[in-house]
């Protein structure tokens, strides 16, 4: 049975640098012609977002600056803290030092990022404020900075955004929590504005808030995970499919007539949730695991990684590293595999403003690639050959995309890398003093679909 915490309901050159602040502008202006589990887990989290008590001096409000345009900024976190750069110059902007394993998930708000923080989530704050005013936006920048507020989550997990929702699961004890991006418009996170869904027992899960209102959710255990659901608000299993074991990984594609479409990743071939039910996809291999996934609102297919070799029990630290990826059909239900002739691994991923896919290969390629053909129509030379570490935790190459521009990380050089995705070039490069890890890039705009 699924029992459901209801803590508050009614929330419910680029060729040059400047053409990327063109670019940023023009997509931010584009959006102005559109008119806690009981005992153990608890939902916390302060009123002021922007109150700078931690991780910054002062504690003073950030004092904000308005401007005729946003553009992008770059959050990158390091072994001690987290980096917020300039999008397009690659100006450090802030420095906020923090220890731990930091990971980086966009709010959904386009302001904030969401950090993993063993057994909370935080929020960051980017600095880049859009305030809309009857038929247009006012723009304000502040300084970046880690604020107070703070999501109790035993084992902080996978962050997803859609629907206007963000979800934030906690594998410690299977709790899902979930706001309204648009909550944080004016800088703050009450408690009040967080919703408390108990979908099970502690697992490695995942959740997806759906535009009707209800919510997909896996169930299972720390020893097995086999099954998804659809939940209505009052608990009800509106839909159910049990035949995805090991299920790990989402991604939202491309909606159809009849509503959202999402794809989940299981050991013997993806699942797609469309038009209200689970549909299995066949694949040929005894083992076919797509356990990570990335989508596209503009886009009915779905990219993904394509491991083939069951690990062996007990088998700790021996990693497949496939040189083919996966691309998932949502519409039609099958999925194909693109050879990329170079192995990658899980955060070599991105989506292009079109739902082109990017894949970064050992060979230092960046491919981008055309879903609905599966061809491979440029690999783009962007950093020198690597190879993943056997620590999925230590620094590699990570790929970030924020409209036709992605940005390669490349921890061996401290430089992060700028390429136009239509035109292929690498742009510019940005040097940096620490050692890159994770990267979230945020626009000011609200993000409608989601990202592992």
């Amino acid at each position: 049975m699924i029992f459901i915490i209801v803590i508050d309901m009614t929330h419910s050159p680029i060729r040059t640098i400047a053409s990327l602040v063109a670019v940023a502008a023009l997509a931010l202006a584009g959006c102005s012609d559109s008119p806690g589990k009981t005992g153990g887990s608890q939902t916390t989290a302060t009123a002021d977002a922007n109150d700078g008590k931690e991780g910054n001096s002062g504690g003073e409000k950030a004092q904000r600056k308005e401007v005729s345009s946003l553009k992008p900024r770059l959050v990158v976190s390091y072994d001690g803290g987290l980096l917020t750069l300039d999008g397009a110059t690659g100006k450090v902007l802030a420095d906020v030092k923090k220890g731990g394993f930091l990971r980086l998930n966009p709010a959904g708000d386009g302001r904030h990022v969401v950090v993993s923080d063993g057994d909370v989530f935080r929020l960051f704050d980017v600095g880049l404020i859009a305030q809309r005013h009857e038929d247009h936006y006012h723009y304000y920048v502040a300084s970046p900075r880690l604020t107070s507020a703070q999501i109790k989550a035993p084992k902080a997990g996978h962050v997803v955004n859609h629907a206007g929702r963000t979800s934030l699961f906690s594998d410690g004890d299977g709790t899902v929590q979930t706001f309204a991006a648009d909550a944080l418009k004016d800088g703050k996170l009450d408690p009040s504005e967080i919703k408390a869904f108990k979908g099970g027992d502690a697992h490695h899960g995942v959740a997806v808030p759906l535009s009707n209102g209800n919510m997909l959710t896996t169930k299972g255990t720390e020893k097995e995970r086999h099954t998804i659901q659809e939940v209505d608000p009052s608990g009800k299993v509106v839909a159910e499919i049990t035949d995805c074991p090991g299920v790990h990984g989402e991604a939202a594609a491309q909606s159809n007539a009849n509503g959202d479409v999402v794809s989940f990743g299981c050991t013997n071939g993806p699942v797609v949730y469309r038009d209200g039910a689970f549909h299995k996809i066949p694949v040929s291999e005894p083992y076919q695991r797509s356990g990570n996934q990335f989508g596209s609102p503009e886009s009915p297919y779905v990219l993904a990684d394509y491991k083939t070799v069951k690990p062996a029990e007990g088998a700790e630290g021996v990693t497949e590293r496939p040189t083919s990826a996966g691309v998932i059909d949502t519409a039609s239900g099958t999925l194909k595999k693109v050879d990329l002739g170079s192995p990658y691994w899980f955060r070599s991923f991105a989506r292009g403003p079109n739902g082109e896919g990017l894949v970064l290969t050992y060979d230092g390629n960046l491919a981008i690639l055309d879903p609905a053909s599966g061809e491979v129509k440029k690999k783009v030379k962007v950093v020198k050959e690597w190879r993943e570490k056997d620590d999925w935790q230590e620094p590699g190459p990570n790929v970030t995309a924020i409209g036709d521009y992605a940005y390669v990380s490349e921890p061996a050089s401290k430089k992060i890398h700028l390429v136009q995705i239509s035109t292929g070039e690498v742009v510019t490069s940005f040097d940096l003093k620490v050692v890159p890890n994770e990267m979230s890039a945020a626009s000011g705009k609200p993000d409608v679909g989601s990202k592992k």
